[in-house]
């Protein structure tokens, strides 16, 4: 079996500023981690190698410095990652990054289950996972709480979870699963995860090596862009009602009123 983990390496949310005048997020001196769902993905994936064979392969789209994630995928238990990096990526949407992605894992020769976290924090669109699956042509399932492989191991029955409960889902391979934090506890890096991480070669592959047109990536190929952001400012006046107490419920009725509350 392969599998294959698409993960982001994501600012650290308790340190995150931002530039009030540039309208973007403030990366320098913040430290970046794997996106917190993708944890639960990686683990899942590890998971189900460990029961049925195969290999685990992690994939992610970012600058250089985005290496530092994979090998620490590569610590928790992945065989092998790879780097999608290229100055024609900057700017991608969820669109072009799906688009990446697609073209990362069809070079690694494909994959019978792959696995993402359910969003990342920095954007919350819950969309690479779906697109990705859709531009691969196979099935998917999202939200999903729990895994249970079939008796003949050709398919899996997984929980995915909604508002008001649960649906049970039967889903043959090929297939994509993105995965909620519920699902599992990552593991914690042993020494020997550490060591091979930290000696595993990681190929980089750019727009060239995964046989994309640059037009159609990065910001180019990107039909939703931010056009501005900003931080919602929050004013609030504090006012001492005085008198007894049903002077100041007639005070409050009178404010309320005023604010076209009631």
């Amino acid at each position: 079996m392969q599998f294959v983990v698409c993960i982001k390496q994501v600012p650290d949310a308790a340190n995150v500023r931002f530039d009030p005048e540039k309208g973007t997020l403030i990366r320098e001196g913040v430290e970046s981690m794997i996106n917190p769902f993708d944890l639960n993905a990686i683990e899942a994936a590890v998971q189900l190698k460990e029961l049925l064979g195969g290999e685990v392969t992690c994939i992610t789209m970012g600058p250089p410095q985005a290496e530092t994630a994979l090998r620490d995928a590569l610590a928790l238990g992945a065989d092998k990652a790879v780097l999608l990096s290229d100055r024609a990526f900057a700017g991608s949407d969820t669109l072009a990054t799906s688009r990446t992605l697609a073209a990362g894992i069809k070079k690694l020769g494909g994959a019978d289950l792959i696995f993402c976290g359910k969003q990342a924090i920095d954007g919350d669109t819950a969309q690479v996972g779906p697109g990705l699956a859709i531009r691969l042509g196979i099935d998917y399932v999202t939200c999903v709480s729990h895994i249970e492989v079939s008796n003949d191991k050709k398919s899996l029955l997984v929980k995915r979870a909604w508002e008001e409960g649960y649906d049970l889902v039967q889903i043959d391979f090929p297939a994509l699963l993105t995965v909620l934090t519920c699902i599992n506890t990552p593991r914690v890096p042993s020494l020997k995860g550490k060591l091979k991480a930290k000696k595993t070669k990681i190929p980089v592959w750019g727009a060239e090596e995964i046989g994309v047109d640059p037009s159609d990536l990065g910001l180019s190929g990107s039909p939703t862009q931010v056009v501005s952001t900003s931080v919602p400012k929050f004013e609030a006046k504090k006012e001492m009602l005085e008198g007894d107490v049903d002077e100041q419920v007639e005070a409050l009725v009178d404010r309320l009123k005023q604010a076209g509350i009631i």
